[in-house]
């Protein structure tokens, strides 16, 4: 606190004091001096400009009395100056200040101090009130003052700065030890800990000035303790009373759990302090306990959910920052892909596929050790860094992999019920690219790129093998899989060799709705097998085909339901076709559209058109005009993937949707995660406020379905309410689906209770 703002203080409390010592002036006309002394004896308030030096050991005598004492003491200086004091009690008996009242002789009889004191009695209990506001607010003060510092601390740790130095080469590591050490400093500790071992995280910091060694002596003393109170009792720890046997550390202890996002705990956030500290109170157990959840943000944003690996935009940092400490220039970078992913989804379900993926990544991550990074970019994609690592040593690294993967207990077998019923489990490998780079962080991302190309290239060549990306070798560098894949789309255009699968979007609550359909497209290759979309969309985009195939779609999507009109108007259902962004841009699309669907005769609330949030944005005049365009016709709208784009409530409100389709990897993840749960709430709640209806997509199970529904979703699609069937077998059966999506008894409403339906009739 500065000089000046201490004179301030002083000078405020001097006007406080002075009306009452014109009250008490004027009770006792005969007093020469009024003087207020604080507990330290220092003069706070005096009628007149000099101080009597011989108050002074009269004052120190006062301030020795009992506590509680109510007595006050009376003196004579000489034998025309009687002397009063008085002692100004708090409620508790506690000294606030010393009243000293100097009166010069008149001649008359000394009074006694019992007569004095009755009075002035009025204005000292006066005073004595006043002393205790002041001293209540100067309480209140400092303790505004403490939370403020720890307000401040939370703010700057909330701000989430990079660590010393140059940002670039920070990472989240870096920002937990600034989180450690802040809290030291602010709470007064001899050092910190931070322990979360499934993370490789294992951080020591010692206060300024302390020797580091000794912190990293007490934490290895200490940790598994700690982590086995964290994981057991789930609770904060605070040990202030220090045993006094040898064997026990003469530390103080305040440790906190921290969790992620499914509330397991995960590590510890702990705090140390010497026994001759002061204890660990409230207040330090509050500020650990905000800190614990902080590191457990930075963790959940900084690391996947489902596999415990960095994110594709943590891996970047710490990649990075790894590079940076190495030093060197020879290191290697690994880009992992699992085999037909897209089959075990389908043959066995999403959350078999779930496990495979977490599997993949347990396997990665102890395979690899550190001082590798890890991480997943992507839905079933992985990547490494290997710092200081020659070629073949990368090699070797991913060829361990594989063989690992693929040797590995059959991912899926305890917990799916399908891979249960089938009595088999899917076969799992993987792809694997390596390439190498220097050690200048420009080069990371060239590097992972050319990982990846050596990636795709295992897969061409017969998947479950390892690639190395080489400058000489032409079959990497110009790959014509998207070339290829063109030229059968171009030729399945011609011949028709395309089939239109249905999935059904049905109604989580019985009730009046009807049940809805996504048409799927499939093709079909040389040998009849069907080929699903992963397979050749990105090839269709890059090479300007979408808008060709999704014209393919609407026109034999109207013309198979056209073949059932009588069915269709005897049993009312909804069909979705999915629409891409190239489409919107051309400017006669919307009216073949139109005219296709007119054409056709059929009723137009028949048809819905879905497209993806993304999509809509990014032509979003184009979108918007087209949309009201059918809309005005009778047709409805669907916006596919909402959630995870650019969700905004200003074009959601300009854009004439209907129906919102809750991105899949929220659904997913609705059982164990909280904000996934929050999320698809929200995005209900928000549908119903703006006339909308919502489908959850990938429910998988009926655990997922019974959530979902009870956050306030009205459709489901997913494999527990059906798979992708050909449309002419679905439509075949479309009675049973309207009944049952009608039917109030939804329970259970699964797949296997819908074929038990169709079985029965």
């Amino acid at each position: 606190m500065s000089a000046q703002h201490n004179e301030t203080t002083k000078t405020a409390l001097r006007k406080s004091l002075e009306p009452y010592g014109q009250l008490i002036k004027m009770l006792l006309p005969r007093a020469a001096s009024i003087d207020i002394f604080d507990i330290d004896g220092v003069q706070r308030w005096s009628s007149s400009d000099v101080e009597c030096a011989d108050l002074r050991p009269l004052i120190e005598k006062a301030r020795e009395a009992k506590a509680g004492a109510e007595d006050g003491i009376f003196v004579e200086i000489d034998e025309d100056t009687p002397v009063y004091l008085f002692r100004l009690q708090d409620g508790s008996g506690e000294l606030l200040a010393v009243l000293a009242v100097t009166c010069r002789g008149d001649g008359t009889p000394t009074k006694p101090w019992s007569f004095i004191h009755s009075l002035l009695r009025p204005a000292i209990e006066c005073l004595q009130r006043e002393l205790v506001a002041q001293e209540s607010i100067g309480e209140l003060s400092r303790h505004l003052q403490t939370h403020d510092k720890d307000l401040d601390l939370l703010i700057a740790i909330t701000a989430e700065p990079a660590a010393d130095g140059d940002d670039s080469t920070a990472d989240d590591t870096d920002e937990l030890r600034w989180i450690v050490q802040r809290s030291i400093d602010h709470l007064d500790c001899l050092f910190g800990a931070l322990v979360i071992p499934d993370k490789g995280i294992a951080i020591c910091r010692a206060a300024r000035g302390v020797n580091g060694a000794q912190s990293a002596e007490v934490l290895t003393r200490t940790h598994r303790h700690l982590l086995t109170w964290a994981r057991l009792q789930g609770k904060t720890l605070v040990v202030n009373k220090v045993a006094a046997n040898g064997d026990a550390l003469p530390y103080k202890i305040l440790s906190c759990p921290v969790r992620q996002a499914s509330n397991k705990v995960v590590g510890f956030f702990a705090l140390f302090r010497t026994e001759d500290m002061a204890d660990f109170d409230h207040r330090h157990t509050r500020i650990a306990r905000l800190l614990a959840r902080k590191t457990a943000a930075v963790l959940q944003n900084n690391y996947d959910s489902a596999t415990g690996l960095l994110t594709r935009a943590a891996f970047d940092r710490h990649a990075h920052a790894s590079l940076a400490r190495a030093g060197g220039e020879e290191h290697c970078v690994v880009y992992i892909d699992i085999d037909q992913m897209h089959l075990i989804n389908e043959n066995f379900g999403m959350h078999v596929g779930d496990e495979v993926i977490a599997r993949v990544a347990d396997l990665t991550r102890r395979t690899s050790r550190a001082p590798a990074v890890s991480a997943r970019i992507s839905g079933d994609r992985f990547a490494l860094l290997l710092p200081n690592s020659e070629l073949q040593t990368a090699v070797e690294v991913a060829r361990r992999l594989c063989e690992a993967v693929r040797t590995a207990p059959e991912a899926g077998k305890d917990g799916a019920k399908e891979v249960e019923r089938a009595g088999e489990a899917p076969e799992v490998s993987l792809s694997i690219g390596v390439a190498s780079l220097s050690g200048s962080r420009s080069k990371l991302a060239h590097g992972l790129a050319a990982a990846e190309v050596a990636c795709k290239a295992a897969k061409d060549r017969g998947r479950n093998r390892v690639e190395v990306y080489q400058d000489a070798d032409v079959s990497i560098i110009r790959r014509h899989t998207d070339i290829n894949v063109a030229a059968q789309l171009r030729d399945a255009l011609r011949a028709d060799q395309f089939r239109l699968d249905l999935q059904p979007i049905l109604p989580l609550q019985g009730g009046t709705k009807e049940p809805h359909f996504e048409l799927l497209l499939r093709m079909i290759g040389a040998d009849g097998a069907s080929i699903a979309p992963e397979k050749f969309l990105s090839a269709a985009a890059r090479y300007q085909l979408m808008p060709a195939i999704d014209r393919w779609v609407v026109e034999h999507a109207v013309a198979a339901l056209k073949e059932n009109d009588a069915l269709l108007r005897q049993h009312s259902a909804c069909f979705t076709i999915n629409i891409s962004g190239p489409s919107l841009a051309q400017p006669d699309f919307c009216e073949f559209v139109e005219s296709t669907v007119r054409q056709s005769g059929l009723p137009t609330d028949m048809f819905c058109f879905e497209l993806t949030e993304t999509a809509a944005v990014a032509n979003m005049g184009v979108a918007e005009a087209f949309m009201q365009r059918l809309r005005n016709f009778g047709c409805t709208f669907a916006l596919d993937d909402f959630g995870t784009g650019f969700s905004s409530l200003a074009y959601l409100k300009a854009l004439p949707v209907t129906l919102l389709k809750i991105d899949g990897s929220f659904v997913r993840d609705v059982i164990v995660d909280s904000r996934s749960q929050s999320m698809v709430r929200a995005i209900a709640q928000l549908a119903k406020t703006m006339c909308m209806e919502t489908v959850a997509e990938y429910v998988e199970t009926d655990e997922i379905r019974r959530r979902v529904a009870a956050l306030g979703v009205d459709y489901g699609q997913g494999f527990c309410l059906g798979k992708p069937q050909p449309l002419v077998d679905v439509l075949r059966d479309l009675p049973v689906f309207v009944a049952f999506a009608r039917s109030p008894r939804h329970d259970p409403l699964s797949e296997t209770g819908i074929l038990a339906q169709l079985a029965a009739g």
